[in-house]
């Protein structure tokens, strides 16, 4: 018998304008930027800060960096490293390489060499493209313990015009030579005009690695393929209704699956402009909002903490921003009955994982998320078009749990990826038959709204960037004095999530190491996002029987 969750009784609940399933036959996200960029090459596809950057010269520049990627001796299939911020750049190297059948490694250009080192063993990668202020910040030999043969650097000030007045983000950055590395702007002047023999791509061909954490803390993987990135660019375009007026706001990093399907691929499809600006920054943020008639985006709720709390919220014109979505972390209420009240724009829930290509679930534009009236916890939306979602009991995952019952919410659709990057055990673990275990404690209520409860995994949220605490427990035991760690997430107001390290030292040290000295410690070795903000001693980590940490016992100790 068919079960309540397989009649998806959320489509009930759906504007009548949203379709219950779409067609995606053989969409790619590399042939969706083509056509764009053929049919309308004139067409602005980057505002990047103050400059326009049309759909044609995207096109010419990826068309002449992906001839140089064949020159460099890649074949299809190979993987490259992109280490950027959201620069114009980011975008044509990734079109660059699905041209020639390359995958991209999207990476934090926060991770400093003993996090990078792992990912290009893992992936392989035979390039490395980054800033060149980066790269002579990092210490290059550990490439050579990795399939990299080419470096690329790159400025956030090339692809500006020298007489556009300076950006205040900007200001710090100069452009610097590397030694042994190659510069983006040089290849570009070599290989203008070279168009590649396009490879072909399906539905199938991994388009990006994006590393997400697992259950062991392992970083891996999800092979977000064409089709995945190319059916939820048309959820987004379909549930915002998305027309050829919108502009979006790139202001999620393009590394993150929300930035690469919410802005990039979406914005491909729909041969729009995304507007790029280096790294977040509320002013700027609101300043371009109004310069360019931004319409929508999807960001992290800390985005939307932060230009709440500026001034320049009270005093720009931001009418045309009328699809602002939010996602990466809880959404309370509270919040978004606040942020209505300052700006008369109601934010509206996004779920989803990079195991689903941004959403699973989502929020129809105009429809207003109900509250859980048992947790307090709103709804993070309705599933997709064609998109199966239920709820299992948390100890026998064979099970379902009746309507209205809490258990861990499985995903089945076109928008999950087909598995981690050489990683089989894990893959079998995460998606079984088509079904996508992911971990989140939720539970559906008789019309189809999803709520998210609780956390089935350590995982911590901090501003919508993941941290696994084995990543951040496996720097600390590298100071001489930490004896044993574990890490916590912690309530946070603006973060949403904190990072708070428990430490036992070793005999002698006590009295003699501050909790400054292990947070400095941490920040030196670690992207900023990862480091914990607080440190608490303790005179030992409570364990099982068995010798697992309880980090339920030291979650519940940090509680007033």
């Amino acid at each position: 018998m068919e079960s309540i969750y397989e009649k998806r009784p959320w489509l009930s609940s759906y504007p009548d304008w949203v379709s219950h399933d779409l067609d995606i036959a053989s969409a790619t996200a590399r042939d969706d930027f083509i056509k764009t960029a053929c049919s309308r090459p004139d067409a602005p596809a980057i505002y990047y800060f103050d400059h326009v950057i049309s759909y044609g010269e995207v096109n010419r520049l990826s068309d002449s960096l992906a001839v140089a990627f064949k020159d460099f001796g890649l074949e299809n299939g190979d993987r490259i490293i992109l280490h950027l911020q959201n620069i114009p750049q980011f975008l044509i190297a990734t079109y660059a390489a699905w041209k020639v059948g390359l995958i991209v490694v999207p990476l934090n250009p926060m991770y400093k060499e003993h996090e990078l080192s792992y990912f290009f063993q893992d992936s392989g990668a035979k390039l490395f493209l980054t800033h060149d202020e980066i790269a002579n910040a990092l210490d290059l030999s550990f490439l050579s313990h990795t399939k990299v043969k080419r470096v690329i650097t790159t400025s956030a000030l090339d692809l500006l015009p020298p007489d556009l007045s300076p950006v205040e983000q900007l200001k710090s950055v100069k452009r610097s030579e590397v030694i042994g590395c190659l510069k983006l702007v040089d290849i570009f002047r070599k290989y203008e005009g070279s168009i590649p023999d396009y490879c072909k791509v399906t539905p199938d061909t991994i388009a990006y690695l994006t590393y997400t954490s697992g259950t062991t803390g392992q970083p891996k993987g999800a092979m977000n393929t064409h089709g995945n990135m190319a059916f939820n660019a048309r959820v987004y375009e379909s549930v915002l209704r998305i027309g050829s007026d919108d502009v979006v706001l790139g202001v999620a990093p393009l590394f993150h699956v929300t930035g690469e399907v919410a802005h990039s691929a979406l914005a491909a499809l729909a041969g729009i402009p995304v507007v790029l600006f280096y790294r977040f920054d509320p002013g700027e943020a609101l300043r371009l909002i109004e310069r360019w008639k931004v319409t929508m985006t999807v960001a992290s709720i800390t985005v939307y903490i932060a230009m709440m709390n500026h001034p320049d919220i009270q005093t720009r014109r931001l009418d045309s921003f009328v699809k602002a979505y939010s996602g990466g972390a809880p959404v309370s209420k509270a919040l978004v009955d606040q942020f209505e009240s300052l700006t008369g724009l109601r934010l509206h829930n996004v779920y989803g994982m990079t195991e689903t290509n941004s959403p699973s679930h989502i929020v129809p534009l105009g429809l207003q998320a109900p509250v859980d009236p048992e947790s307090g916890a709103l709804s993070v939306g309705l599933p997709v078009p064609n998109c199966v979602s239920k709820i299992v009991d948390l100890e026998d995952r064979s099970r379902e749990t009746p309507l209205g019952k809490v258990g861990e919410i499985v995903n089945r659709g076109p928008m999950i990826i087909p598995g981690y990057w050489n990683k089989p055990e894990e893959t079998a673990y995460a998606i079984e038959d088509g079904w996508l275990f992911t971990g989140d404690v939720g539970k559906m209520d008789g019309q189809g709204w999803f709520y998210v409860v609780d956390r089935k995994k350590d995982l911590i949220i901090a501003s919508g960037y993941k941290v696994w605490p084995r990543d951040v427990e496996d720097v600390l035991y590298q100071h001489p004095a930490v004896r044993e760690s574990a890490v916590v997430g912690v309530p946070d107001p603006y973060r949403g999530e904190t990072v708070k390290a428990f430490v036992a030292l070793k005999e002698g040290s006590e009295g003699t190491v501050t909790a400054d000295e292990i947070i400095s410690f941490c920040k030196s070795r670690m992207a900023a996002y990862k480091y914990p903000r607080q440190v608490e001693f303790v005179t030992a980590i409570p364990k099982t029987l068995t010798g697992k940490f309880l980090r339920k016992d030291l979650r519940e100790k940090k509680e007033p």
